[in-house]
């Protein structure tokens, strides 16, 4: 049976604190095709990132498998990892604090290919650098100046040289424009799907931004304290969102035209502590439609229509 290019399934990463285990990954399952986007987006603090980089094993996983190109990356050693890496690769959300700064920006492109021993000399290296900083826009004047000498998006594009020099397949952004100006923003996301169409790329685009997702992302997660609460395509997110907390997110983001004003969905309560978490609904302190069941019993991720999957007890409640 084919795989998908990245399967994920029941991914965990659990921090031992000295208050309790903090469940920063809960249970996450999702598969991304190749040439394809899944965003996945939530709160600050909702385990995203963290999902990112226990994907690529940055950070080990407590439980859960992830596989890429049918291969299982949770049990691979150290020698099949460093080759499955070739084709993972990561762009930083901060482009400053993921480059040294002792480097130019010659030696910070270059670095993933001394590491695999992709060129022979001097020359070849040249050639390679000119043409990495040549697809991300980066002019040949800059070979020798360092990140601190670069403006924000500069730097990113640093980042995303470094990320396409091993010609990869996947590349999880985590959230790579948020600390970018509004203008540059733009830029960079025109780049990266100027690459995808060349290079037949598949991202994981880590955001925040609901707005900024929409427009990149053929897939849409919703993550809540470590659990993906919604999936669904893009467009039918966005206009049939049905969890309360997908809802929430969605009437914040402004609308630009004038007298367009949709109801904003305020959240009230506390959010529930990720330490030592309970079967029960994490949103349900939270959650305007919240019933008893929701306080005493976890809500699975389940199909309600094709391709898109909720977990909460009120949208199964309706469907069945």
């Amino acid at each position: 049976m084919k795989r998908s290019l990245l399967e994920v399934e029941n991914l965990t990463k659990i921090f031992d604190t000295k208050y309790g285990d903090l469940t920063a990954v809960d249970g996450v399952s999702f598969t991304l095709e190749e040439g394809k986007t899944l965003g996945l987006v939530g709160e600050s603090g909702c385990g995203k990132s963290t999902t990112g980089r226990a994907i690529l094993r940055l950070i080990e996983p407590t439980s859960g498998k992830v596989w890429f190109k049918g291969e299982d990356v949770t049990t691979a050693n150290k020698s099949q990892l460093r080759i499955l890496r070739k084709s993972m690769q990561i762009i930083f959300q901060d482009p400053f604090a993921s480059l040294n700064p002792r480097k130019n920006v010659s030696d910070l492109v270059s670095e993933p290919l001394r590491w695999y021993k992709i060129y022979k000399n001097k020359k070849e290296k040249d050639s390679y650098v000119n043409k990495l900083m040549e697809t991300v826009g980066l002019t040949q004047r800059l070979k020798s100046v360092y990140p601190h000498e670069l403006d924000g998006g500069r730097r990113q594009r640093i980042g995303i040289a470094r990320a396409l020099a091993l010609d990869p397949k996947l590349i999880i952004c985590d959230e790579p424009v948020s600390a970018l100006d509004v203008s540059i923003q733009a830029q960079i996301l025109n780049l990266l799907k100027e690459l995808q169409k060349e290079r037949q790329l598949s991202f994981l685009f880590i955001t925040h931004d609901l707005s900024v997702v929409n427009h990149f992302s053929d897939e849409i997660a919703v993550m809540y304290l470590g659990q993906i609460v919604e999936k669904a395509p893009s467009k039918e997110l966005f206009n049939k969102p049905l969890h309360p907390y997908t809802q929430a997110l969605l009437s914040a983001i402004p609308i630009p035209e004038v007298g367009e004003r949709s109801e904003r969905i305020m959240l009230k309560g506390e959010i529930t502590s990720p330490i030592n978490v309970k079967e029960d609904c994490h949103f349900s302190p939270r959650c305007r439609y919240a019933f008893d069941k929701c306080f005493h019993s976890r809500p699975k991720l389940e199909m309600i229509s094709p391709n898109h999957f909720v977990a909460c007890h009120l949208c199964t409640q309706k469907t069945t």
